[in-house]
């Protein structure tokens, strides 16, 4: 699995965790939806200030944003 969809199952983990949809991580992060969708999906390459962002949005560390993706799994 590319790192790319690792990081956007991460992502999804935890939008679903706060219990937001992706218009509310939208409205979050400044980042529009269908982009979302696309980095939950795999399909874009997220800039390191696309991660900030979605960081901040999260309120976690970049560190924390990316823990954990290598056990998604297919």
């Amino acid at each position: 699995m590319t790192v790319n969809k690792q990081l956007g199952m991460r992502i999804a983990y935890l939008r679903k965790k706060h219990g937001w949809s992706q218009e509310e991580l939208s409205f979050r992060s400044g980042i529009h939806k269908n982009y979302l969708s696309d980095l939950e999906n795999g399909r874009r390459n997220p800039s390191l200030k696309i991660i900030e962002h979605l960081a901040k949005a999260f309120e976690v560390t970049l560190f924390d944003l990316f823990l954990g993706i290598e056990g998604f799994e297919d």
